[in-house]
């Protein structure tokens, strides 16, 4: 999927009366709801530490976890499959496919599947994809990808998707009944789970425990696409273990809780295997693709490592000031807002998603209500800092930031060290001021090597004095 340049697109963004509005709508219902569910602060406070150390240990397992989970998961008689790029991963998915000779597939939400590109590889096979969850399926129709991870449409208001529907739906008339909306996609999504060759899914969670793979949803969907199709594949980062299965519990209540305000979403769907003797429902072949995909870089930063928390409840999204005006589309990659912003330019690179963690006022709102405590605004401020470290530092070791070093100006960075040579030098620092003082007056509205900052802001205001001038003309004492 081409990366989109996040300057040149949140202007438009911002010039659209419709989109600011749609997203002012969701954000504030959201926003209202998850605070009403979160009301007993104790209980959120003691539930979000619990969150947040599950997270924090599996990371520190992370190996080991894997490890088991793979040997329990083939005990179960899973197939598991390691891809360590996107290209791999879909290869993986080209070569199971083929060996069933499958050519229609129904696919559950997965934010991994879109990082691959997945639906793209296969239908350049000539293998018919469709999206079972009703957001998704609405932005496949208009050919986009999701705007939020949780509610992939969440840009498009009963209008739009209306006259959507009515375009791309063969004998769709057009109506904004919800109700009849809902029903149109149902008919044709229930026809092709009967038609389907396989399906796939995402992961919430996997337990190393006991080889179970968690997934939450809604609607439904999820659950005819793991139960209906004789083969059956699943996808998820490499990050998305724990340790027991005591352990889900508390991490689905903060991701229900935190995503869309429910105390348990309608579908928990637990799977540890393909369907067994006597069992009526269920696949006959499963299979587990795990995904790196620069994760393993990642996890070995102590300090980044925390980005892999992410339980991808989108409430950090939410809640930002930034995400709420320009929407999801604006930003490059498929994870947008907060999160987006430190795991993007992890993935892609610097080079690529940069200038990403500069989209942030800092404000913490993300910080306050991630339910796993990532220290977002930490992990901008270190990001920012390797967009522009020397490329002498730039190595290509474990744990280096994909890119590091690619967003470094020269001029910017002689710029901050004349500033910092006046600071420390008293003399260089008196005639500085005296200059500005006398002559500030004369510099160009916009500065040449201030551009991005003066684009925003007014030139400085220089004081005809400078402050010791001023002390001393009212005889101030030093002491």
């Amino acid at each position: 999927m081409p990366a989109a340049d996040f300057r040149a697109a949140a202007g438009p963004a911002l010039a659209d009366p419709q989109l600011r509005a749609n997203f002012r709508r969701a954000m504030d219902g959201l926003m209202s709801k998850r605070a009403a569910v979160f009301a007993d602060r104790d209980e959120w406070t003691a539930l979000r530490s619990l969150g947040a150390t599950i997270r924090a240990r599996s990371l520190l397992q992370l190996p080991d976890l894997l490890e088991r989970l793979e040997a329990k998961l083939t005990e179960n008689g899973v197939k598991v499959h390691w891809a360590e790029t996107i290209e791999q991963g879909n290869a993986i998915f080209k070569q199971i496919l083929s060996g069933h000779d499958a050519r229609r597939l129904v696919k559950g939400k997965s934010m991994v599947s879109e990082e691959m590109g997945l639906n793209h590889a296969l239908e350049a096979e000539g293998i018919e994809v469709v999206e079972a969850d009703l957001g998704e399926y609405i932005i496949q129709l208009d050919h986009e990808k999701p705007s939020h991870i949780i509610m992939p449409a969440i840009h498009k208001n009963k209008q739009q998707i209306a006259r959507l529907f009515s375009q791309k739906i063969k004998d769709a008339a057009y109506t904004e009944d919800v109700d009849h909306l809902t029903g149109l996609a149902r008919r044709v999504l229930r026809q092709k789970f009967a038609e389907a060759d396989a399906g796939v899914s995402g992961v919430n969670v996997a337990v190393a425990e006991t080889g179970t793979l968690v997934l939450v949803e809604n609607e439904g969907n999820g659950r005819m696409c793991t139960t209906i199709p004789k083969l059956h594949i699943a996808v998820m980062g490499l990050e998305k273990v724990v340790e027991r299965l005591e352990e889900v519990p508390p991490v689905l209540s903060l991701l229900t809780r935190s995503a869309t305000a429910q105390p348990i979403t309608t579908y928990v769907n637990m799977i540890s295997g393909p369907r067994r003797p006597g069992e009526k429902d269920g696949p006959q072949e499963l299979h587990l693709v795990i995904l790196d995909n620069g994760r393993s870089r990642v996890f070995a930063d102590p300090q980044l490592r925390n980005t892999l928390r992410c339980i991808r409840c989108g409430a950090c999204m939410n809640h930002c000031p930034v995400y709420t005006r320009v929407g999801g589309h604006a930003y490059p990659g498929v994870y947008p807002g907060p999160i987006g912003k430190i795991l993007t330019p992890q993935i892609l690179g610097m080079e690529t998603a940069g200038d990403l963690p500069h989209a942030s006022s800092l404000c913490n709102a993300c910080v306050e209500v991630c339910p796993v405590e990532i220290p977002i605004a930490s992990l901008l401020v270190r990001l920012r800092s390797e967009a522009i470290r020397p490329r002498r530092q730039a190595d290509s070791g474990p744990g280096v930031v994909r890119g590091a070093g690619s967003q470094r100006d020269a001029a910017e960075t002689w710029t901050w060290r004349g500033w910092a040579l006046a600071y420390r030098v008293p003399l260089l620092y008196r005639l500085t001021s005296f200059l500005l003082s006398r002559f500030g007056w004369a510099l160009p509205q916009r500065l040449p090597l201030l551009k991005e900052w003066t684009t925003v802001r007014s030139r400085p205001q220089f004081a005809p004095q400078t402050l010791h001038e001023l002390a001393r003309r009212e005889k101030v004492s030093n002491e």
